[in-house]
């Protein structure tokens, strides 16, 4: 089973640059979305394939969202997290099937300054504990934008960048805390030492083309899973929006 993640930073705009043409041939299982910012009503997308379509609406037009498809129906959908103060930005849908739940997470930035860190942190907070509640009764893989570089090697420029948002002390040992919480980054369980390999580049700079970037787009896997772990990447030659797409493959 291949499942995929992407922020498209404007579904809209990534429709017009491509979107239904990697989403046909991506065969996949699932596609996560991130940052859809649309409002209820506003798309009427209808993949061949992927029969279920969730949605998380941000209250405020033209921000955050996010969004799933799939092509198995979920015994269950929940949209948000047990605390409200979190539930008006669209940032997480979670589904439940047969053998693990799925979890579609934007995690807010942190913005210029730090200024919106406090909400952030206790947003990673909210989130750990939605995680570990649901690994009682089954496996769970949680994916999407964390918004946090885990390790220099997840970064061109870490020196330049430390107590940046994205890579202050407090965001990455709250990620840390996640993992240590029993998930695995999938990524780097298959690729320890892999340096290069970003997800997100500015639109400024060239970035995109110097591989000046970022690695904060995961598929996070419950311990247990790691036996039927086989594989997960990056796709990063895939164009539409300032992050690239990140898979998973997976025998459950």
């Amino acid at each position: 089973m291949r499942l995929i993640s992407w922020n498209v930073n404007g579904l809209r705009s990534c429709l017009q640059k491509g979107f239904m043409d990697f989403a046909q041939s991506a065969n996949a299982s699932i596609i996560a979305l991130q940052e859809v910012k649309a409002s209820e009503g506003a798309i009427d997308i209808a993949i061949p394939g992927y029969p279920h379509q969730y949605f998380s609406y941000a209250d405020k037009k033209g921000y955050s969202g996010t969004a799933i498809f799939s092509s198995i129906e979920p015994e269950n959908i929940e949209i948000g997290l047990a605390e409200d103060e979190f539930n008006h930005e669209g940032r997480i849908i979670t589904l439940t099937f047969r053998n693990f739940h799925f979890i579609c997470v934007y995690v807010p930035n942190s913005q210029e300054g730090l200024k919106r860190l406090g909400f952030r942190l206790s947003f990673d907070d909210a989130l750990r504990e939605h995680i570990m509640k649901l690994s009682e009764s089954k496996p769970v893989i949680a994916t999407g934008d964390f918004n946090v570089a885990n390790e220099p090697i997840d970064l061109k420029n870490p020196k330049q960048n430390e107590e940046h948002a994205g890579y202050s002390k407090a965001e990455r040992e709250s990620f840390k805390k996640l993992l240590a919480s029993g998930m695995i980054d999938t990524f780097r369980s298959f690729y320890p030492d892999q340096a290069g390999a970003y997800s997100w580049w500015s639109y400024m700079f060239h970035a995109r083309e110097k591989n000046a970037g970022w690695r904060i787009d995961y598929f996070l896997a419950s311990e247990a899973l790691r036996p039927k772990l086989r594989d997960a990447g990056i796709l990063a030659d895939v164009m539409g929006s300032d992050h690239a797409p990140v898979f998973l493959d997976i025998d459950i």
